[in-house]
């Protein structure tokens, strides 16, 4: 673990690298070819403290929009390929807001040397970066084919099918990755036929503790032809898990059209995807939940400050709440929002709101939750990646644990960043009960089996219409 840190912190350094050089190239070109031409001399170069400065703070801007983007999430599961797309999108993105930030003011002899500069600017930055990346990602695939980067994984399936697997994975001369720390069994208590190769570390109860326990990271899914009963089962109890599932290609009917085959050297295994978007449309949804963000709190701003002072003068109590809730592959995280009850309103313990009738909701709190007003702070978690713009609501500890007895699936929510709005919140609007946490839950799984940019813009206009209507509860 320690050393995938440093290797992420090696690969935010080459960006910072290439960010700085690509910037000090660009400085000089606009010397020579934008400058020089404009004065008609030759203007000269210097590498002042001026341009020192300024260029580590162009290259820490671009890894911090690199950081906003995920793009230092895993380094060790990149593809080159699509490092290099994204690498693309992600330049063009910055690029477009230094120009409009910096560039746009410059005083040039004509027209096109904008789009010059643009270009240049653009070419640059995306040759070094990705040139580096690629640099550095080759590496990484070297070191996996030698064996030295493995991922803590776990075999589910003891007989023949898992034994006959997990002896072709170890026969692979070249490095795939896996570090089998056990097994379970999800059918057999019995002495299993891999039980002479792998430790056994529980049954089917004991998935997600063992995954907990032993930091797995990738599940392999080998079951006999007898066993597949157990299949669905296990895959409600993995989704809501942070780890990649693979199953072997007799299982492909099962999960037809949810599945993506992968050839990992001389084995086929198929990899199980929890997200239904293209990665591009995923890169895509956290630009423009950054780009909203930021848009929000600055355009909002002055409605922000005015529902501040109507909380603070409403009644006793802080401006804002904050409450513990549930994100993005089981992370905790505090989310913030408008003061809408009386203050010490949970006193007692946990419990839901009885719509806008109930009486620990002040006068003011009634007119925000009808206009979503008292949501508008969340635009900040968006900007961090708490949240996203589109997503199931994130639901305290509490409730998640109640709704789980019922509806055992609950922890496939947890597969994506929970957001502001969603299909369920569009439906539901505040749920009163757990019944009704259940019956939006089925609009949320509903929403991530056919998640698509185009499914979330459909949600932020029928949300934006509530809100102009006032129908929030």
């Amino acid at each position: 673990m320690r050393i995938r840190k440093n290797d992420t912190y090696i690969y935010f350094f080459l960006d910072w690298l290439a960010a700085g050089v690509a910037w000090a190239l660009f400085f000089v070109y606009r010397k020579m070819y934008v400058e020089t031409p404009l004065f008609g001399v030759d203007v000269a170069v210097y590498f002042d403290k001026k341009l020192v400065n300024g260029t580590l703070i162009i290259a820490f801007y671009w890894v911090i929009l690199y950081a906003l983007l995920g793009c230092y999430n895993d380094v060790y599961r990149k593809s080159r390929l699509n490092e290099l797309g994204i690498t693309f999108l992600a330049t063009l993105i910055g690029t477009i807001i230094l120009f409009f930030s910096l560039l746009l003011d410059d005083i040039v002899a004509s027209y096109q040397t904008y789009y010059q500069s643009f270009a240049a600017l653009f070419v640059l930055h995306f040759v070094l970066t990705g040139l580096v990346r690629t640099v550095f990602l080759t590496k990484i695939a070297g070191r996996f084919a030698a064996g030295s980067i493995r991922f803590n994984t776990l075999m589910i399936g003891g007989n023949g099918l898992a034994t006959d697997l997990y002896e072709r994975l170890a026969m692979q001369k070249k490095g795939l990755g896996y570090h089998f720390l056990g097994f379970i069994d999800p059918v057999h208590t019995q002495k299993s036929k891999i039980e002479t190769q792998l430790k056994r570390l529980g049954g089917l109860a004991d998935v997600s503790q063992v995954i907990q326990s032993y930091q797995i990271e990738e599940v392999v899914i080998a079951l006999d032809s007898q066993e597949q009963h157990k299949f669905k089962e296990l895959i409600n109890v993995l989704r809501g898990e942070k780890v990649i599932i693979k199953i072997i290609p007799d299982m492909y009917d099962i999960m037809l059209g949810h599945v993506k085959m992968q050839q990992i050297f001389g084995e086929v295994l198929i990899e199980i995807y929890p997200d239904i978007m293209p990665s591009w449309q995923v890169f895509l949804k956290r630009v423009i939940d950054m780009v909203a963000a930021v848009a929000a709190m600055v355009l909002l701003l002055p409605l922000l400050l005015y529902t501040a002072l109507r909380v603070k003068f409403s009644s006793k109590g802080s401006i804002f709440f904050r409450q513990e809730r549930v994100g993005l592959h089981g992370k905790k995280f505090f989310i913030t929002k408008f003061r809408s009850m009386y203050e010490d309103a949970e006193a007692g313990g946990p419990a839901l709101s009885d719509g806008l009738n109930d009486p620990r909701i002040t006068h003011w709190g009634k007119t925000m939750r009808k206009f979503r007003l008292d949501e508008l702070p969340q635009f900040y978690h968006v900007l961090i990646g708490d949240m996203s713009l589109v997503g199931p609501r994130p639901e305290r500890a509490f409730y998640i644990a109640q709704i789980e007895k019922q509806a055992p699936h609950v922890k496939i929510l947890h597969t994506v960043r929970p957001g502001i709005t969603s299909w369920g919140q569009v439906k539901y609007g505040y749920a009163d009960t757990v019944a009704q946490m259940i019956e939006r839950l089925r609009f949320d799984i509903l929403y991530i089996e056919n998640m698509s940019l185009l499914v979330d813009f459909k949600i932020m206009i029928y949300t934006v219409l509530i809100i102009a209507q006032g129908r929030g509860k």
